[in-house]
């Protein structure tokens, strides 16, 4: 099947299986790696992206449901469209040591950007239960915590001053 849809940004259209996963789609069709595969049923948060701009764990979700509608992976996040600069939760993250091994952080910024929107002043514990749905099997997630919040202050001008 035919399913039209933007992509970060873009239109695609691409032929799917009716059971092809977005992960599979984005993977294995579309060459974009950075969304990660890390345990296929939905509880390790590595596969998150924002569809129609809500975060959601694309291993579980059916390509044909992105009929329609947009989609943006960790490839498509940017501080402005065609930037070349890293999101300023991107750069929070490497500010922040928000980071270790790397598998897990790009379901971790897709997350954190989706919580963080039109929430400037994040507080620890919206942050931690904010991030339920990601592991991170390297750090201790206090890092990952910081720049979160570093992170949503700077999307929103906080740390500018703007």
């Amino acid at each position: 099947m035919q399913i039209s849809f933007t992509l970060n940004g873009k239109p695609a259209t691409v032929d799917v299986g009716a059971a092809t996963l977005v992960t599979e789609l984005l993977r294995e069709h579309l060459n974009l790696t950075g969304t990660h595969i890390g345990c296929d049923t939905s509880q390790c948060g590595a596969c998150v992206v924002h569809l129609d701009g809500l975060a959601v764990k694309s291993c579980t979700l059916l390509a044909p449901a992105l009929e329609g509608r947009s989609l943006v992976t960790i490839e498509g996040l940017q501080s402005a469209p065609g930037s070349n600069r890293l999101h300023p939760m991107q750069e929070a993250f490497r500010e922040h040591h928000g980071l270790q091994c790397g598998f897990c952080t790009p379901g971790m910024v897709m997350t954190a950007v989706a919580l963080a929107d039109g929430k400037p002043g994040l507080t620890e514990a919206e942050v931690r239960h904010g991030l339920e749905g990601n592991i991170c099997r390297c750090t201790g997630y206090q890092n990952i915590v910081l720049a979160v919040m570093a992170g949503a202050a700077a999307m929103h001008g906080a740390a500018s001053g703007e």
